[in-house]
């Protein structure tokens, strides 16, 4: 059995070929690796596959074993620190069960360079929403992960192209770019821009009845230009938010949507851990190092 473990923005998900579950970043603090027996005997998983926060000090698929400070360059910057995902990621380690961390996207990163004018593209999870959703969908897709943020990403020929991070374009629910009126409260001393960027989501800055339509509107837009690259690829969405704003964004787009749950990384993460510990060295253009 092969394991998937999204670090998401506010749980963790967990899953295999035949389930799924997950619990609160909180909640997690108190993980212990037995735990995973919800989806199988741990005596019988044969790898996982995991990501752990922005993953941006490595740009391989590599073993737990190899990686330096979980895979980050810094835990300083954009987004909320519980413990969560630290206690997941260190009971995996501790186990002795074959593991790979996912990369995320950045300047490391083997992207379309014109995309690392951004230090940062994207976290690992990502990835294995790609993974998943170019089973289904073949080689060239466009797909907007929508939910506390918004994070959009280009597969063409089966290779990652490069991504639009939360903090760079569109809203989601908490996150997003930071604004003029941002950087006055930042400057005035009224916020840190970690607190900036955990307070642009639509949640914060339109009212209610606007909230998905804006959502909405931009990750379209996202997609749209991502669509200037590739103008043949299916566009995908994925994410809590997805089926919310779907309607929307197909008419926007003026085409058909492929509409992912927020299982969809776990479920990717799964498939890639299958994939890595069967052989495979090339995950969407990413290299492999156990």
């Amino acid at each position: 059995m092969f394991i998937g473990i999204d670090h998401g923005t506010t749980a963790m998900r967990f899953a295999c070929g035949s389930g799924e579950f997950k619990i609160s970043r909180e909640a997690a603090t108190s993980f212990a690796f037995s735990d995973l027996a919800a989806l199988c005997p741990p005596a019988e998983i044969e790898g996982i596959a995991l990501t752990y926060s922005m993953g941006d000090n490595f740009s391989t698929i590599t073993s737990i074993r190899k990686v330096k400070n979980r895979g980050l360059v810094s835990r300083e910057g954009a987004g909320e620190h519980i413990g969560g995902g630290t206690r997941v990621f260190d009971e995996v380690k501790k186990s002795g069960v074959p593991a790979v961390v996912i990369p995320g996207l950045h300047r490391g990163s083997p992207t379309d360079p014109r995309f690392k004018t951004y230090s940062h593209q994207s976290s690992g999870e990502k990835i294995g929403i790609a993974c998943e959703v170019c089973h289904a969908l073949g080689g060239d897709v466009v797909i907007s992960d929508v939910s506390s943020n918004t994070v959009t990403l280009l597969v063409s020929n089966g290779r990652i192209v490069g991504a639009f991070d939360a903090c760079i374009f569109a809203p989601g629910a908490l996150h997003g770019a930071l604004d003029v009126s941002a950087i006055r409260k930042i400057d005035a001393g009224e916020w840190t821009a970690n607190e900036a960027f955990q307070h642009a989501g639509v949640d914060f800055t339109v009212p209610k009845r606007e909230r998905m339509r804006t959502i909405a509107m931009f990750a379209a837009m996202e997609c749209a230009a991502m669509l200037v690259l590739n103008q043949k690829a299916h566009v995908a969405l994925a994410g809590t938010l997805a089926p919310v704003i779907a309607p929307a964004v197909e008419a926007h787009l003026k085409r058909k949507v492929a509409v992912y749950d927020e299982w969809c990384a776990a479920r990717g993460l799964a498939r890639i851990a299958h994939d890595v510990f069967s052989g495979t060295t090339d995950i969407l253009g990413l290299g492999v190092d156990l």
